[in-house]
């Protein structure tokens, strides 16, 4: 039954090796939903959050697999909209990501409730004046447009695609496609720009604090543009470690080539905005506000100088200009260590706009608070994790994500039963000298 539910001319691995690594990963889900029960049937004091830690690790992790599944809404904006055709070969796998990413947003922000059955109540009794709501709204009808982007892969399944209902239910959905991309990038821009919105407007924390456009913060715009910037490098490197894995090259390398060039002219200008923000923080909003760069990056020993730093030259003019230039992108070994930079600098942006914010004293008598996370927020937080890889498994096995794998890894098919038989017959009526 499991061979029959493998793609046509591929290979997988024996079904004791895929059951022993679903086994390792599931046990590892199991703690982490442990830990999430524990969350939502004894409370939040299972966390270390308090009174400045209002958001914690994994309101972090949030946003970060947020930004890193941008890589579904800005390679489908460039397939389906732009026009670049090559990227077919990896629109598969980039929805896979982004649906695991999203998906793994939403269960986050159920734990973070600490009570999912009133999460209704965010539509419900909805605040409009909260830039929270309106990212509750596009995140959920996102995920709702990367469930239909999905829907079609698993009927291409080998045994579904054979029941002529799902093979034209299939073949209809990838027809209207560009307006399902379309209304994601549309959705993406909200809630991405969102998400930054909510630190940007916050005037009493002088860290995250930014003036802008009208009621938008400069931190609306630099959020979405990371996250069309950073995302294809997500799923590039993902696609390297799942190479990595199976043993097997999955996509051609002008694919590649073209998403990590794109990926990296648009970290370039994103770099070159986020040093002007930067700048103008240092130099305006914060003196404006009676603080200076020092205060925030001194005082302690775990937020100095090195994490701006580390953000912006190695997370944003590194990988740029790896990723720009055409020799060191398309050597494999420059061009993974950008992809392990930039994935690394969005995240390391989005760990000091949730955590750094709240650590920094803004009151005379206050200190600086630093985070420990309890082993349940570690445990939570490691969760969409292990689930995101039991579903990229699932996937590969038995969906044809990578439409390149069985051209770039051909295997000798057994030959068909009939011409067995005729090669025997053959062989039969030979003339014993002759044989």
């Amino acid at each position: 039954m499991d061979s029959a539910l493998i793609p046509k001319g591929v290979k997988r691995c024996p079904m004791w090796q895929f059951l022993l690594g679903l086994g390792i990963v599931g046990a590892v889900l199991a703690w982490g939903v442990y830990a999430m029960l524990l969350c939502w049937f004894k409370g939040l004091n299972q966390t270390n959050m308090n009174d400045y830690y209002g958001f914690a690790l994994w309101i972090w992790a949030d946003l970060a697999v947020i930004a890193l599944g941008g890589g579904a809404f800005f390679s489908g904006l460039l397939k389906y909209i732009i026009g670049k055709d090559e990227l077919k070969h990896i629109i598969n796998y980039a929805v896979l990501i982004g649906f695991i990413c999203y998906s793994s947003a939403l269960l986050i922000l159920a734990i973070d409730v600490g009570q999912p059955l009133r999460s209704w109540f965010i539509f419900w009794h909805a605040n409009v004046h909260s830039m929270l709501t309106e990212v509750a709204f596009c995140l959920s009808c996102y995920f709702s447009v990367l469930t239909i982007e999905y829907i079609p892969l698993i009927l291409e399944n080998r045994q579904l695609d054979k029941v002529p209902f799902f093979h034209n239910l299939s073949h209809n959905m990838h027809e209207t496609m560009a307006v399902f991309a379309a209304t994601g990038a549309f959705l993406s821009f909200f809630h991405q720009g969102s998400l930054g919105g909510v630190t940007g407007v916050l005037f009493g924390r002088p860290f995250g604090f930014r003036e802008g456009l009208l009621i938008w913060p400069w931190t609306f715009f630099l959020f979405t543009w990371s996250a069309a910037a950073y995302g294809p490098t997500f799923t590039l490197l993902i696609t390297w470690i799942t190479e990595k894995v199976t043993r097997k090259k999955l996509v051609k390398d002008n694919v590649i080539d073209l998403l990590a060039k794109i990926s990296g002219w648009m970290i370039f200008t994103y770099t070159i905005a986020k040093i002007c923000d930067t700048a103008r923080w240092i130099n305006i909003t914060a003196p404006g506000l009676g603080q200076s760069l020092a205060d925030f990056y001194t005082g302690n020993d775990f937020y100095g100088y090195w994490i701006l730093f580390a953000e912006i030259i190695l997370g944003g003019v590194v990988p740029a200009i790896i990723l720009v230039s055409r020799p060191l992108r398309q050597n494999p070994l420059t061009r993974v260590i950008a992809l392990f930079l930039a994935v690394m600098g969005v995240s390391l942006n989005r760990w000091v706009m949730v955590l750094q914010v709240m650590a920094i004293p803004v009151m005379p008598f206050d200190q600086w608070v630093l985070y420990i996370p309890s082993w349940q927020e570690i445990a939570t937080t490691i969760l969409p994790v292990a689930y995101g890889v039991i579903l990229i498994m699932i996937s590969y096995r038995y969906l044809p994500v990578f439409p390149q794998e069985a051209e770039l890894n051909p295997i000798d098919e057994e030959p068909e039963p009939s011409v067995a038989a005729d090669a025997d017959i053959a062989s039969t009526d030979l003339e014993p000298a002759e044989a």
